[in-house]
């Protein structure tokens, strides 16, 4: 290779470096909803059960393949499982972890610009004063760049891109390294203090109705029901996915910079478990019990359906702001400070990856490869803001960050467990091992894993209306709206599935509850049987159909004027994404051409 071949400086170094990749907003906004989601208790037991047969098979699969394919100086996911399969069809599927990371640092950056902002909104009180639903409508008015802070958000995502560019530009010793041994002692200490408050939480104390005990009791008290239940095990599985970061190339490209005697189960055992230590010790017993302290169990059932978004950024301002002018601004600065450590600990894994690809493949230097990266990721990623509201970012967040990742794990096992073989692939994993793997992780390894795995993509391909699988049957069956066929069909997509119309037609049934009209815009809240309120934006030039008090039933139009349908915004989305993975398989292969004139050997 034209570049001098980059190492971790130390054991400590690696550690939480990969510590850093798996624990991402993932653990602490996504982990507490699909807990609460999923029966609390009810969840874990699948969850440590998935931990066992997924995640640990998968960390061992990715460390010694990515350490194998270091060997012969590759380290970039395409090259990585090329040099495993020696098939050269192997980089193409690599070539799907190149797309995952790009469209995932396209979105997290931007999350990552939320974070800092709440920093700041957090030190100088913003939220002070303010009531739930006012701390709620602030987060909406952040993104809809037509109101309230403008284009702020635009700012901060480049701002944030160009922290990422650096870093990566300086290598893995003084760039991720030294960035991972700062990011993750902090984001602990913070997520310690908050886990504090959250326990101590005591009824009738700063504004709370129940002990922070009672949201633990919902969490750690297991049911043994929920082992009969497929869609507990199937978001159990998922999780693993999202939490560890695997599916991606990330680890196998992190992994890749050991040398040849380095440990990889000691390495891999503990990196592993310290995500598991921030997302259920930290994530789920800072979040939960907080909030079930103020909303109680039902309420808080109810608010994890917005997401982890909107507990995150919507709900826990509000909470902060009871503890007190200085407990919450040291709040605030501690929740939003993790999430943005915890978020760019994440996207440079994605980006050592992607940067990896660009020097495997030409002769670019560590400056120019990062600036390529934060270039392409610009380009990607300002759709994402420009059209937040219009479910590009979803759209993003499915493909790039959800099935991408269960397809390329899939197959990555499959090469590991059944074309490379247990038995070869069980010696990579103890090669230079300080410890050895319980035997029974090879017949995992080999049976279970790749089993399961090829389950969960099967069910999320074709899982029944509501995750009914009782539903299932020869004749067939109605899939669900977030299946994948389901989403390829735009099922649930309600009246306004057209691109463009002359109207607007409601979703919903409900009555007008209010109408507030600005210069370039209106909102039109729409409250529901159960006081769930849906809001619609109207902008400028179109017209109202609707006043305050009116009883409004789904297809019923709402505004009439030139109207460009969310479903548009999707399918455009699709389309650039398919094209650019399209992309990403042209480069792959011209530099596959490059590295045969150069003579490099896979």
């Amino acid at each position: 290779m034209a570049q001098v071949k980059d190492s971790w400086g130390s054991r400590l170094g690696l550690i939480l470096a990969m510590a850093g990749n798996a624990v991402g907003l993932g653990n602490f906004l996504r982990f507490p909803v699909q807990a609460v989601q999923n029966g609390g208790g009810a969840f874990i037991i699948p969850y440590i059960i998935c931990f066992v047969l997924l995640g640990i098979p998968l960390m061992l699969i990715e460390w010694s393949t990515g350490k194998y394919a270091g060997s012969k100086n590759v380290n970039s996911a395409p090259f990585i499982l090329q040099a495993n399969g020696k098939s050269k069809m192997w980089k193409y599927v690599g070539g799907l972890g190149i797309f995952s990371n790009f469209i995932i640092t396209a979105y997290y950056c931007y999350i990552e610009s939320w974070t800092l902002s709440y920093i700041y909104y957090s030190l100088v009180g913003a939220f002070k004063g303010m009531n739930e639903t006012q701390v709620s409508l602030f987060f909406d008015n952040f993104l809809n760049l037509s109101t309230g802070t403008g284009y702020v958000p635009v700012v901060l995502y480049v701002i944030c891109l160009i922290i990422n560019v650096w870093i990566l530009s300086r290598g893995l010793q003084k760039g991720v390294e030294t960035m991972a041994k700062i990011c993750m002692p902090l984001l602990l200490v913070f997520g310690l203090f908050l886990v504090v408050k959250a326990i101590t939480l005591k009824a009738g104390v700063n504004g709370a109705s129940f002990d922070g005990i009672v949201g633990m009791n919902f969490l750690w008290t297991p049911q043994l029901s929920s082992l009969s239940d497929p869609k507990v095990w199937l978001a159990a599985a998922g999780q693993i996915f999202f939490t560890l970061s695997l599916g991606m190339g990330c680890v196998q490209c992190y992994a890749s910079y050991l040398k040849k005697d380095d440990d990889i189960v000691l390495n891999s055992m503990t990196s592993g478990f310290m995500n598991e230590f921030c997302e259920i010790i930290i994530g789920a017993t800072m979040i939960i019990p907080i909030s079930v302290g103020y909303f109680g169990i039902d309420k808080v059932r109810e608010l994890m359906q917005m997401g982890g978004f909107g507990i995150g950024f919507k709900s826990l301002p509000f909470l902060f702001a009871q503890w007190g002018d200085v407990v919450s601004v040291i709040a605030g600065v501690a929740f939003f400070g993790l999430l943005f450590f915890a978020g760019i600990t994440s996207s440079l894994a994605m980006g050592t990856n992607l940067t990896a690809f660009f020097q495997d493949g030409s002769r670019m230097t560590k400056k120019q490869s990062a600036l390529l990266f934060g270039a392409i990721v610009l380009v990607l990623g300002l759709p994402t803001v420009f059209f937040y509201n219009e479910g590009v970012f979803d759209q993003y967040d499915y493909w790039g960050g959800t099935v991408t990742l269960v397809i390329y794990a899939m197959l990555e096992t499959i090469l590991f467990s059944w074309i490379i073989g247990v038995d070869k692939g069980w010696k990579m994993i103890h090669e230079g091992a300080d410890m050895k793997m319980p035997v029974f992780f090879k017949y995992v390894l080999k049976y279970v894993t790749p089993t399961m795995l090829i389950i969960i993509f099967i069910a999320s391909l074709i899982k029944p209306m509501n995750d009914d699988w009782s539903k299932i049957g020869l004749r067939g069956w109605e899939v669900d709206n977030a299946s994948i066929v389901g989403v390829l069909q735009h099922k649930g997509i309600g009246p306004n599935d057209k691109w463009f119309s002359d109207v607007f037609y409601s979703e919903i049934d409900g009555i007008v509850a209010d109408i507030e009209q600005s210069e370039k815009c209106a909102t039109i809240s729409l409250r529901m049987a159960d006081d769930k309120i849906k809001t619609y934006m109207m902008k400028q030039g179109n017209i109202l159909q609707v006043s305050v008090g009116d009883n409004v039933k789904s297809g019923d139009t709402l505004y009439s004027g030139k109207v460009i349908n969310t479903v548009f915004f999707i399918d455009m989305s699709r389309i650039l994404l398919v094209l650019f993975l399209i992309a990403i398989c042209i480069t792959i292969k011209v530099f596959d051409n490059n590295m045969k004139k150069r003579k490099v050997e896979i």
